[in-house]
């Protein structure tokens, strides 16, 4: 009797293990509208690709919308934002 249960939590276990092994991480993307304010951290939800599915999931609750900052820094033009005096 202890026999089989054994085998059975060392197949279940392994099953278990199986499946986490299997499964790889989401794909990191940044979308260009974040839910902001308390409670949902810094930057937010930012899985949202229009205002409006944003708007619709902050209805009725105490945040709002906002852009991503992420995206919206990665839209800047990259330079030199300030004049470099030392190497004419």
């Amino acid at each position: 009797m202890m026999r089989k249960a054994m085998l059975a939590l060392l197949v279940l276990s392994a099953a278990g293990a199986a499946t986490v092994a299997g499964s790889g991480p989401a794909a990191a993307f940044d979308y260009p509208y974040c839910l902001q304010g308390r409670g949902v951290g810094v930057p937010g939800d930012c899985s949202y690709q229009s205002y409006g599915q944003c708007m619709a999931s902050a209805s009725g609750r105490a945040v709002y919308c906002n852009i991503n900052p992420r995206v919206a820094f990665g839209q800047q033009r990259h330079g030199r934002p300030y004049r470099n005096y030392y190497n004419y």
